[in-house]
């Protein structure tokens, strides 16, 4: 048998379809979900479990959770306080928190190599434009990693070469609608459907002619996509 894999998987679409997509080619993954502090870790954690039980994936560990409180280090920005969270229109580069992927891969390298799995992937896609989401970046805090930990560590990040609408289209026979990608979820767990990333899956699901079934608490944005399901939505000023 294959050793595991780790599996940094915050209950969002690409991490939870990436999940899957590792348990049945690999034979173990092993989902992270590391907690640094941020207001919509809670409903993240509740639909990661809800979609990882309606998944009924054998091949797919418990979930292993990890603490990496951040809240000293950002202090007020809005991932910590929850005031003032990109909204609908705000650009990609608005949802940035700076390290993320430094944060979250240090802690699930040294998981890695005391646990025995030698490889942790990402779910990073395509289109991210941050410095800490690059090849040359995961391999570097591989390579770091192995020499610190005196273990063979890999990060790897299978869907790097695709985009939200790819992951949507091969994984269109999962229920998706189960995960969660917002930034300020409601008291009930459902999508505000007025934020940054609300947007985004909304406009991935339209632009993959897939029906989205997401329920967001303001529908009408969401409603304006689904009119263009069967082909990509308009630009948006870009």
């Amino acid at each position: 048998m294959h050793s595991p894999v780790g599996v940094l998987c915050s209950g969002g679409l690409d991490s939870a379809v990436l999940l899957v997509d590792l348990a049945r080619r690999t034979g173990r993954a092993v989902p992270l979900f590391v907690r640094a502090g941020h207001p919509w870790e809670d409903a993240e954690r509740v639909a990661l479990g809800r979609f990882l039980a309606a998944v009924g994936e054998s091949r797919i560990a418990p979930v292993r959770e990890l603490l990496m409180p951040m809240q000293d280090v950002y202090r007020g920005h809005w991932s910590v306080t929850g005031e003032g969270a990109p909204g609908w229109d705000a650009p990609d580069e608005a949802v940035e928190l700076r390290g993320r992927n430094l944060v979250l891969l240090s802690k699930a390298l040294v998981a890695a190599a005391i646990e025995g799995w030698p490889t942790v992937a990402m779910g990073s896609l395509g289109g991210n434009p941050f410095p800490d989401a690059t090849p040359h970046f995961f391999a570097a805090i591989a390579a770091t990693a192995s020499e610190a930990l005196r273990a063979s560590l890999e990060v790897v990040a299978p869907y790097r070469e695709l985009s939200k609408v790819d992951v949507i289209r091969r994984a269109a026979g999962l229920p998706l609608e189960l995960t969660l990608s917002c930034l300020r979820p409601t008291a009930d767990g459902r999508h505000c459907g007025d934020c940054n990333k609300c947007r985004e899956r909304a406009e991935a699901f339209a632009a993959a002619g897939v029906p989205d079934r997401t329920v967001y608490a303001r529908h009408d944005r969401a409603a304006d996509q689904s009119a263009f399901v069967g082909g990509p939505p308009p630009s948006k000023g870009s």
